[in-house]
């Protein structure tokens, strides 16, 4: 660690008046971990890290190695704003790499295996830009009869809308803690929002997305209702994004934008997208990793099914917004199909081998599909070669399986054990008897 990192994290927390310092990580399904040191373990923890017992951790070591140890990230020291302040009673957090105690980097620990993936792409002379747009709900309490707060549709604004209130003190406080916010407003189901992050580089953006997500459930709380990033928790209305817009810079370079090339788009921007449309079937158990998921992906609403791509269209898995004559750096694509329940750090990184596969292997982009694909049959579908994402969790997991690309993104270990957890929670989900089974067959048959 640099001796002026550790010096600045030690004079911030000074000025501050800190007195507990929370060390965050995550474990495979991208759910967050702390814990809490005090102020006077802060520079020994900057030094060597903190132990902590491993085999607890989903998806970490086994019993008989639990041992490890979390080294906090310098670079991410942040106050917390909803905790108490002042002389001596401040909380700030930072995130963590895991170790093992030896010093050696544990290979399945998320943000671990997005550091390598950017290693290839930095070694390729890339470096990894993403923009986020994260959809969610709020809802009067966590009853799992889920009453909404509003019965607005997308951009709505009316007198007694809350959720105005509840967006705009959570983008205070993101911003209050470094996180640029571009916009905010309502979506197209009652009670969803939509909070737009600014362009970050990739490492960034994940440990904002599991900031983001825990300040808005925070802020929540405070106003007396629950937010959740369930990908579907109305039947009837539509599921929640995670649309990720991505580009690949060498230097201040935009290596998207290409003058000459049609729309704009470079070659290596349409082998980037050429190998998300065809990896995108594999990686899917990643970026949509739940059960629930899967009900997002129906016809008729807004989240992709087919595997296309657009300019317009929105419905398509991968769009590339037209261009800017005015903002050549802002040239991208846009991945339509991550859920904001996902492991971010996991999601990122198989995105980007799969668009950098797409770049190694010269993948051919196959042309734009801006029609409504929901009126075209399975033979004209099948014909054109146009394919459907999954459409549950089990054959997620099986595509999953079978991708060496995957594979080799994650690494043996962490893949191993991902097929492991999500085939356990398909089966409990497939054992499991719904209410519609019940209303729908007991007194039928």
């Amino acid at each position: 660690m640099n001796e002026n990192s550790r010096e600045y994290v030690m004079q911030m927390a000074r000025e501050h008046g800190v007195k507990f310092i929370r060390l965050w990580f995550t474990d495979m399904l991208g759910l967050l971990k702390s814990f809490a040191i005090t102020v006077e373990e802060l520079d020994e923890a900057l030094e060597a890290g903190k132990s902590f017992d491993g085999s607890s951790i989903e998806g970490f070591s086994r019993i008989d190695e639990s041992d490890m140890v979390a080294l906090p990230d310098p670079d991410t020291f942040c106050i917390l704003p909803w905790r108490p302040s002042g002389e001596g009673k401040s909380v700030a957090r930072m995130f963590c790499d895991i170790y093992w105690p030896d010093g050696t980097p544990y290979a399945s620990d998320p943000r671990q295996v997005l550091k390598r993936n950017l290693q290839r792409a930095r070694d390729m002379g890339y470096t990894y830009y993403v923009g986020e747009e994260l959809e969610y709900f709020y809802f009067k309490s966590n009853s799992l009869q889920p009453e909404v707060l509003d019965q607005g549709g997308y951009f709505d604004l009316t007198p007694l809308d809350v959720a105005s209130d509840l967006r705009r003190d959570t983008v205070l406080t993101l911003e209050s803690m470094g996180i640029p916010v571009e916009s905010s407003h309502h979506e197209i189901a009652p009670s969803q929002q939509e909070i737009d992050l600014r362009y970050e580089d990739a490492l960034s953006m994940a440990d904002n997305t599991m900031t983001f997500r825990l300040v808005v459930k925070e802020v929540a709380l405070r106003h007396g209702v629950y937010a959740t990033f369930m990908p579907k928790p109305l039947a009837m209305h539509d599921g929640s994004g995670m649309h990720v817009h991505q580009s690949l810079f060498e230097g201040e370079r935009n290596l998207f934008h290409d003058v000459d090339a049609g729309g704009h788009l470079s070659p290596l921007a349409r082998a980037f997208v050429a190998g998300l449309l065809r990896h995108a079937a594999e990686i899917v158990a990643i970026t949509n990793q739940w059960v629930n998921s899967y009900k997002r992906f129906v016809a008729g609403y807004d989240s992709p099914v087919h595997i296309t791509w657009a300019v317009r269209n929105r419905a398509s898995l991968v769009r590339v917004p037209p261009f800017n004559p005015h903002k050549e750096q802002a040239v991208r694509c846009e991945f339509r199909v991550p859920d904001p329940a996902c492991n971010p750090y996991l999601a990122l990184s198989v995105m980007l081998a799969a668009g950098l596969e797409g770049i190694e292997k010269h993948y051919e982009l196959p042309p734009a599909v801006e029609e409504d694909l929901d009126l075209l049959s399975a033979e004209e579908l099948s014909r054109r070669g146009i394919d459907r994402l999954p459409d549950n969790l089990l054959d997620a997991v099986r595509r999953m399986e079978s991708s060496a690309l995957v594979r080799r993104c994650l690494g043996d270990d962490l893949f191993e054990k991902l097929i492991q957890n999500k085939k356990i929670e398909w089966e409990r989900y497939h054992c499991h008897i719904s209410e519609y089974e019940m209303a729908r067959y007991l007194t039928l048959l």
